[in-house]
């Protein structure tokens, strides 16, 4: 009963978006967002959500150590459950665990090609082959199109999606689409974008690229729990 009411909130459906993994196979999604604003919490409830329908998510990380990342989905995963029995929380996560494997590089390391010789020697030996990956920490702007066009290639391959994160500098003013000048050369590479925008206390996420259906309000990040949530 909690994995089924955990998996009907995914946390970009209010935006208007009717399947449940938005992305195709091959699809590349962006959140971007000013440091600390909340980039990454939105990619692990993704990622969660991911989980919770048993499908296996990489979480490729360019800037923190897994310990780190580790906290990011177990805090996140407490406040989505923190309204019921402890025992019952304890168990659903350690069902989810399996479906998560983490990868971390040096910024300076990361590589396609290193990604896709790891990502071969985990699905060779049967230990991991994943369904959707999570990229945090890529510079994804005009230097790193080449790169990019070479992971979409293995996305499609293995048949998964990437989400990454997009980090944007204050100075720099939106462009075509309220994209950023930065993005703009790679912004054909993805299918959906979306912006987190601090507005006095609240965090609101704007859909900037990618086909929804009207939504029913504005989306609120909260910015005590780092959760997706509605304004009524």
């Amino acid at each position: 009963m909690l994995k089924k009411e955990l998996i009907l909130r995914n946390p970009l459906s209010p935006l208007g978006f009717e399947k449940e993994d938005i992305l195709s196979e091959g699809g590349f999604g962006a959140v971007m967002a000013h440091a600390g604003v909340g980039k990454t919490a939105l990619l692990v409830q993704l990622a969660l959500n991911g989980m919770l329908r048993s499908r296996n998510v990489l979480h490729v990380s360019l800037q923190d150590p897994v310990n780190k990342v580790t906290l990011w989905y177990r805090e996140l995963f407490q406040h989505l459950a923190d309204r019921h029995e402890a025992t019952q929380v304890e168990s659903l996560w350690d069902s989810l665990l399996p479906h998560r494997f983490i990868m971390t590089f040096g910024v300076d390391g990361f590589s396609v090609p290193k990604l896709e010789e790891r990502m071969n020697d985990l699905t060779e030996q049967g230990i991991f082959t994943p369904a959707m990956a999570i990229v945090d920490g890529f510079h994804c702007d005009g230097s790193m199109r080449s790169a990019l066009a070479d992971l979409k290639k293995l996305a499609v391959a293995k048949g998964m999606h990437v989400w990454f994160t997009v980090h944007t500098h204050r100075q720099e003013k939106p462009g075509e689409g309220g994209l950023r000048p930065s993005f703009l050369p790679v912004a054909d590479l993805f299918d959906v974008v979306v912006e987190l925008q601090p507005v006095h206390a609240d965090i609101h996420i704007k859909l900037l690229k990618g086909t929804a259906s009207a939504s029913s309000g504005d989306v609120l990040l909260d910015p005590s729990t780092m959760l997706v949530k509605d304004r009524s």
